[in-house]
């Protein structure tokens, strides 16, 4: 077990700067007994003597002389170490967030944070919004940015940001130009992703009941296979405007109208309800807010 201390390293490396003992204590404002002591402990745990004492004048010896440089630098850490707490601890920031958020919002976020901090470090893990609540559930993350509402008692949710959401197609399927009826929409192949995501979620619960039914001719368990089987005319499917933003400006999807049905859902920001936020947390729960207040 490590048993000398930092009082007694910046001792030692204040008596070689001053050239003795009285002077070190009084640059640390010390005793000399308790600079004295300071001394006589480490030497004695080191099993060495570090200084020669050559009349009323200490002068580093061979021993001395090798911890010099080690002390110095561990002092130095120590010092850097308090000054970052000083100024607000640096953080790792354990993140989980779901598809949309992680791969076209979370970027831009993180980036002002960096900005902001560059001491921070942040580890983040995308999935589908039951793969955040479940990481949050077990502690593998310290906040969570999901696409669907919650309702776990163990979590708290605040609401973020608004997504509109669209269905879209490539660029030259039938229904492309048209407002197809609702069952039109229902008797199309359909290219949706896996249960448990927030998109699938949103689907569910106020397209489907409109459309009684679904053509669902494939299940995928990203947004980017999703764009791909569409990209290749599999089928249409309906996903946020933020994540197929570039293939619409180029031309390559288009979107398909749907009067009358309110296609908007909610991102949320989530944790856990028996844990306090972490400083980081509270940074980017902050973030987020701003965010709100001046969306992108």
């Amino acid at each position: 077990m490590l048993k000398m201390t930092l009082r007694e390293l910046e001792v030692f490396c204040a008596i070689n700067r001053t050239g003795g003992v009285t002077a070190a204590a009084d640059a640390l404002g010390l005793s000399q007994s308790a600079a004295s002591g300071a001394l006589a402990e480490l030497e004695r745990r080191l099993g060495v003597n570090l200084f020669d004492r050559i009349g009323r004048r200490v002068v580093l010896n061979e021993h001395g002389r090798y911890l010099l440089p080690r002390a110095e630098e561990l002092l130095g850490q120590a010092q850097t170490l308090e000054e970052n707490y000083n100024n607000g601890a640096p953080s790792r920031l354990n993140i989980a967030a779901s598809l949309t958020i992680g791969n076209f919002v979370l970027p831009g976020l993180l980036g002002q944070l960096m900005q902001a901090r560059p001491e921070d470090r942040y580890d983040v893990a995308i999935g589908n919004s039951q793969q955040v609540i479940e990481r949050l559930l077990d502690s593998r993350a310290d906040i969570g940015l999901i696409e669907a509402p919650i309702t776990h008692r163990q979590l708290v949710s605040e609401r973020w940001l608004s997504d509109e959401m669209t269905i879209f197609a490539r660029f030259d399927h039938p229904l492309v130009g048209q407002t197809p009826s609702l069952s039109e929409l229902a008797a199309t192949p359909w290219i949706m992703r896996e249960p448990g995501s927030g998109v699938r979620k949103m689907l569910e619960a106020m397209l489907l009941p409109h459309l009684g039914g679904m053509n669902l001719l494939l299940e995928l368990g990203s947004g980017e296979a999703v764009r791909e089987a569409v990209r290749l005319g599999l089928g249409i499917s309906c996903g946020s405007k933020r994540a197929i933003a570039q293939e619409l400006e180029r031309g390559e999807f288009a979107a398909i109208p749907l009067p009358n049905i309110p296609m908007e859902r909610r991102f949320y920001i989530v944790w856990h309800a028996e844990k306090r936020l972490t400083a980081g947390a509270e940074r980017l729960r902050t973030a987020c807010h701003a965010m709100m207040n001046n969306p992108p």
